[in-house]
């Protein structure tokens, strides 16, 4: 019997050559692993020819009705209407990762506010919340096997959508991956794309996500350029920060086991010099565990090239001592420590509390002066700077900007010579999604306000 080939395509930026995919790349493993199919993925960039495509995917995965994936689709429009179009011409399209669910099921309220995002039930034939493992038996049956049985699936029925209970994470599926199936489209056709930058999972979630807090949200200064001048605030109930659009999605799922940790990073991929590609270490509060981490790459002999952090400023400043006893073996690894990414977001007092942030201005220099402080004592195993290719959180404009919040930020932005090495050459726009903490808080004031807010795709313009 000929073996059947399933297709994940992954939404992909353009400026992200050799970037592996962690999340689709480690689903394709798993389904080629357990079922009776290969599977790869396809990294859609963003000018991509629809026609060109479906031809390639159509040709790769033969007569069968196709099976197609769909991940992180990142609010693409033209991904939902190529899902669509696949669909009824007989593929079952499936759509996982981040978000998947709520943008499956629409946005709260959508049936009875016609402006808000209806979702994107009619272009896939289900949604899966949850471990790419849950699809083993529907795949293993080319299909057949009724959605009511899939672990973690959305479906229609009844004229409502069924939600089934997903099965939690299990860290013997999550050991290894496939870093040579991903492609992309090129000028003859899907070419492969030589992985030189991965990522180890080693906690799925935020801690900061895991509980439910009761928070007060300001008014708006100005929503569509317009001033907004009624003062006041809404009382939501978020789960970590206000504008985080996967916190509700992931909540805190736990560490992974150091031997599990390790497996993934014995598997990266080799640069010419023998050592492990750079990867990402997917933990939000990667600093406790650092020092157990990299002594038991030491004492495994692995050989590393890069291992690149993300933290919040606050736990940054709460890990200075493990940090330091991580970079002292780092540098006796010869291996580089790159602090990719902070969440500073702001350098004003109310906008960081409006993004529930947790901390404060003072937060965010101490952990600046810290990473400053690091870097003169560790020159060449320590790199926080945009120009080491960190890119730090920083969200502007917001609704809350005014002529208090601008001259504040400005001062501390110039007193502090932050252009120099933190900030990014643009910042990034306030994004809300539309199932994020601060859509509840647009939704209160277009129902309080009257006001209706246009949505591009999966977001809310509020600008």
């Amino acid at each position: 019997m000929i073996k059947q080939i399933m297709v994940i395509l992954a939404s992909y930026a353009d400026t992200e050559e050799g970037y592996g995919l962690l999340g689709p790349q480690m689903a394709a493993t798993i389904i080629q692993n357990n079922t009776g199919y290969e599977c790869v993925v396809v990294a859609v960039g963003h000018d991509f020819d629809k026609e060109l495509i479906k031809k390639n995917v159509i040709q790769l995965v033969g007569s069968e009705r196709p099976i197609i994936g769909f991940s992180s689709l990142g609010g693409r429009p033209e991904l939902w209407e190529l899902a669509k179009e696949l669909k009824a011409e007989g593929a079952i399209t499936i759509v996982g990762g981040p978000q998947a669910d709520v943008d499956y099921i629409g946005e709260t309220g959508w049936e009875q506010h016609p402006h808000r995002f209806p979702g994107v039930k009619d272009s896939f034939s289900l949604a899966l919340q949850g471990p790419a493992e849950q699809l083993i038996p529907f795949i293993n049956s080319r299909g057949k096997e009724v959605p009511e049985k899939i672990s973690g699936a959305l479906f229609p029925q009844d004229g409502r959508c069924r939600i089934n209970e997903r099965d939690k994470w299990n860290g013997d599926f999550l050991r290894k991956v496939n870093w040579g199936n991903l492609y992309r489209l090129g000028s003859s056709g899907l070419e492969p794309v030589s992985v030189t930058s991965a990522q180890v999972v080693q906690q799925i979630g935020c801690p900061y996500a895991a509980r439910t807090v009761r928070v007060s949200i300001d008014y708006p200064t100005n929503l569509k350029d317009a001033p907004f001048n009624k003062r006041g605030q809404i009382s939501l109930s978020l789960r970590g920060c206000s504008f985080c659009d996967v916190a509700r999605d992931k909540g805190f799922g736990g560490k992974l086991s150091l031997d599990n940790v390790l497996a993934q990073i014995i598997n990266l991929p080799e640069d010419a010099e023998g050592r492990k590609i750079p990867f990402e270490l997917i933990n939000e509060a990667p600093l406790t565990t650092l020092p157990e981490l990299l002594s038991a790459i030491k004492q495994q002999g692995i050989e590393i090239s890069q291992i690149e952090l993300v933290s919040r400023a606050d736990w940054l400043i709460m890990g200075e001592e493990k940090l330091r006893v991580a970079l002292k073996l780092a540098k006796a690894m010869k291996a580089h420590v790159l602090l990719s990414a902070v969440g500073f977001e702001s350098f004003a007092n109310s906008i960081l509390r409006n993004l529930n942030k947790g901390y404060t201005v003072d937060t965010n220099l101490s952990a600046i002066k810290l990473m400053r402080q690091l870097k003169e004592e560790f020159p060449d195993n320590w790199f926080y700077t945009t120009g080491d290719g960190a890119s730090h959180g920083f969200i502007h404009p917001t609704p809350w900007d005014s002529t208090e919040t601008e001259r504040e930020m400005s001062s501390i932005i110039f007193a502090y010579g932050l252009n120099r090495d933190i900030l990014p050459k643009l910042s990034t726009p306030l994004i809300i999604h539309h199932a994020c903490g601060l859509a509840d808080w647009v939704r209160e004031l277009e129902m309080t306000e009257g006001l209706t807010l246009k949505r591009r795709a999966s977001t809310i313009e509020w600008w």
